[in-house]
């Protein structure tokens, strides 16, 4: 672990070693659009289906005022036997309907199935407000919900082994439905960031690689090392479940707003400073050009 007892740390030490290409990519195309989520499905269940009746197979999600119960979530925690750089805290369990107040997630597949990595931050009904990462296998949707989303094509997030991490991650792969994209899509990239590497400075070198100037932003989950935000706030604790909430690229300069969590459970929010914010264990967005 690099830095100072003053900043957070810059890189941390992965169990395995580097992918050469430390930009997972895809390109494809997609549009925006808004997700009828029914009541009383496995939220997982839910996005998939309503991704599939908009002819995508996923894509990301703006899960802001959705309603979940029964729910099940993870915090950050400290590794504790060195198999990874950090880990997962036990399961919560709130009891009731919990209401998301900001979340982002991203739908794609896992072992042949839907599957969707999603992190948020929440209130539940003891008015309790904190964070982390959803469990599809353990959250089902408590009320019908209108949702904004991303829908993607030519590819799919897919959760793979990951030997540098030594998890298994989301990242992008071709599935050749692009083929078949709709007139009203745009050409789209879904990504995966790498570990120790500085989330805008990797957007905008991706960006500067390809002749793009203007992209927005769609989705956004993953971690960071701590973080600095441009109004002061630095987060030391290094190990973090963090989302975007605004993301743009505009004249080559990458702006990215992003909440978090870390994993001794305070909150932050706010414009992440560019520069000083490498991605922990993934980041994983989609990225259109404007």
């Amino acid at each position: 672990m690099d830095g100072d007892s003053d900043l957070p740390p810059r890189s941390i030490r992965m169990p395995g070693p580097p992918a050469e290409a430390r930009i997972a990519w895809v390109a494809g195309t997609g549009r925006a659009v808004t997700l009828e989520l029914a009541a009383g499905l496995p939220l997982v269940e839910a996005v998939s289906r309503a991704f599939a009746a908009q002819g995508f197979p996923g894509g990301t999600v703006v899960m802001d005022g959705a309603a979940l119960g029964p729910f099940g979530y993870v915090m950050p925690a400290l590794s504790k036997d060195g198999a990874h750089a950090a880990y997962y805290s036990d399961i919560y369990r709130p009891r009731g309907v919990t209401r998301i107040d900001q979340g982002r997630m991203t739908v794609g597949r896992r072992d042949g199935a839907p599957f969707f990595h999603c992190h948020a931050i929440w209130t539940d009904q003891e008015g309790l407000t904190t964070g982390g990462h959803i469990l599809p296998e353990e959250t089902v949707l408590a009320e019908d919900a209108t949702v904004p989303a991303f829908g993607f094509r030519g590819g799919v997030f897919q959760a793979d082994p990951d030997p540098e991490t030594n998890f298994k991650l989301f990242g992008p792969v071709g599935d050749g439905t692009g083929d078949g994209a709709a007139g009203e899509d745009a050409p789209a990239f879904a990504l995966r960031l790498r570990p120790n590497q500085d989330m805008a400075g990797a957007l905008e070198g991706f960006c500067a690689a390809r002749g793009i100037r203007a992209a927005r932003l769609h989705g956004g989950v993953g971690s960071t090392i701590g973080a600095r935000f441009a109004d002061g706030q630095v987060v030391r604790n290094f190990a973090t479940e963090a989302f975007v909430t605004r993301g743009e690229i505009a004249d080559g300069i990458a702006t990215i707003d992003a909440a978090l969590v870390d994993y001794s459970g305070a909150l932050a929010a706010g414009r992440m400073l560019r520069g000083q914010n490498p991605v922990l264990m993934t980041y994983e967005l989609v990225l259109e050009p404007r």
